[in-house]
């Protein structure tokens, strides 16, 4: 009985390893891939911030030609 059990335990044993490290590798996709994304969230605030100031300046420049035009049409 001992004969007989010895390779099913060696089976799944080997079966346990190969699952053990196919997870690894996920997990290490994984860590990968949360490392870029990281990266991109960063990268998207930085742009964030300049969008932002982007449409403050447009906002101004409407504003300050609206103000031209105005005075313009007064003369």
């Amino acid at each position: 009985m001992t004969q007989a059990s010895s390779p099913s335990a060696a089976g799944h044993s080997s079966l346990k390893q190969r699952h053990l490290s196919h997870l690894n590798s996920q997990l290490a996709q994984l860590h990968a891939n949360l490392s870029d994304f990281t990266d991109l969230i960063n990268t998207t605030c930085v742009q964030y911030k300049s969008i932002q100031r982007l449409g403050v300046m447009h906002g101004s420049l409407f504003m300050a030609s609206h103000t031209v035009f105005e005075n313009d049409q007064a003369e």
